[in-house]
């Protein structure tokens, strides 16, 4: 019998059934209909299942947890494979918590340092050495440097800084772990690869940059800001950095490190070197969490009646920022660059969305009121599995179970 066979039935129609029948408990966040009430197929958006379940089968991750909301109801939520497969096989569940990885741009950094800008705090015109001194300028051939950085810059991903810094490095200079503000001067100082605002070039040091302007501005490190701000006011009871004990038994593992798998504790280098609090990476979410944060964006910054952002915050945010046009981002959301894939081919061009190293990704789109949020342990155990292509057809098919607009 193949892996296919063995999981279909089991894993998938029993959980979905579960899932869709516990729609008017009082747990539920988001309140459950079928896909007809909201005008789609089931029978079309059934056809995920042998999508998710084949690469399951080949072995290109673990399991997944598929969760789609449509014009504000639950339709789809379903655990697919296995949230471990060594040392030893378990199965996926609804209710397991993922490393978010790079999803902690948009749903923590970029929400947290936008309050702030609607709170008069910061401007992102402002120059990135107002907050860090020690941030250096693009130098040209001639010796001189060029034009400021501004906040605008890092969270556009058009700073000029390198993509990344290896762990090892850091590692080196500072010992096994290191502060934040530690990591930042060393990040300030490294020399930038192109005047700002003229290439885009992904970098998780400008993230770690902004956690760092977020905590000298407000006072409080990412995650006690964000936690207080956004995570508890929408209730969202899974999310947060560093996860408590009682949530491990939940988390699902990712790749092997020092001879054990990741459990609960960040995968990202830089972000475990700061002890898991980083603004690239170290957010952990459930799948039905993550889809209340995109909904809440998807109703222009309120759900259930309370408000994170403002309606124009929620604008700016999700479309492209008109001085870096030709990068495809907003201000923490991925609209059109080539990291976008996730979105699929069906669904509009006002779409947006963003993806995490370690198999997670949301997609939003507001042209059909439709959220996809696709999380897998794509690293776990050994780092070599892809999701890529996966995450494109998976949103396909949710596109094209839409027969009612």
């Amino acid at each position: 019998m193949s892996l296919f066979t063995h999981l279909s039935r089991p894993v998938v129609i029993s959980l979905l059934t579960g899932a869709l029948l516990t729609g008017s408990a009082a747990a539920q966040r988001i309140p459950a209909a079928s896909p007809e009430d909201v005008g789609m197929s089931t029978a079309r958006l059934a056809q995920v299942r042998p999508v998710i379940l084949e690469g399951v089968e080949k072995r290109a991750f673990p399991g997944a947890v598929l969760v789609v909301v449509r014009k504000g109801r639950l339709v789809w939520k379903e655990a697919y494979g296995y949230s471990w497969w060594s040392p030893v096989e378990k199965k996926m569940e609804v209710n397991h918590v993922f490393d978010l990885a790079s999803i902690t741009k948009p749903v923590a950094t970029s929400t947290s340092l936008l309050l702030l800008v609607e709170r008069g705090r910061i401007r992102l015109w402002d120059k990135v050495s107002d907050f860090v001194p020690e941030f250096t300028a693009f130098t040209g051939k001639d010796g001189r440097p060029g034009a400021d950085v501004r906040i605008w810059h890092l969270i556009t991903h058009t700073s000029g800084l390198p993509a990344y810094t290896e762990g090892d490095e850091v590692e080196k200079r500072f010992g096994v772990s290191c502060t934040r503000e530690e990591l930042v001067r060393y990040i300030a100082g490294l020399t930038k690869l192109n005047p700002p605002g003229e290439v885009f070039r992904y970098s998780c040091l400008g993230y770690i940059t902004l956690a760092v302007i977020i905590e000298r501005i407000s006072g409080k490190n990412l995650a006690l800001f964000a936690e207080e701000n956004i995570f508890r006011p929408l209730g969202m009871q899974r999310t947060g950095f560093n996860p408590p004990p009682d949530l491990l038994p939940l988390c699902v593992p990712t790749e092997y490190w020092k001879h054990s798998p990741l459990v609960g504790v960040v995968h990202d280098p830089l972000a475990r070197l700061q002890g898991g609090i980083s603004g690239n990476a170290g957010l952990f979410s459930d799948a039905e969490d993550l889809a209340v944060y995109a909904q809440m964006i998807l109703n222009r910054g309120v759900f259930r009646g309370v408000r994170i952002l403002s309606p124009l915050t929620v604008e700016r945010m999700t479309e492209i920022y008109p001085q870096t046009a030709f990068s495809g981002r907003g201000l923490g959301w991925d609209l059109d660059s080539s990291y976008s894939t996730n979105g699929g081919d069906l669904f509009g061009p006002e779409g947006y969305g963003h993806t995490g190293y370690t198999g997670t990704s949301v997609w939003i789109d507001p042209e059909t009121e439709t959220v996809v949020v696709l999380m897998t342990n794509r690293v776990h155990p050994d780092d070599r599995g892809s999701v890529v292509s996966l995450r494109s057809r998976v949103a396909n098919v949710v596109a094209a179970a839409i027969v009612d607009r």
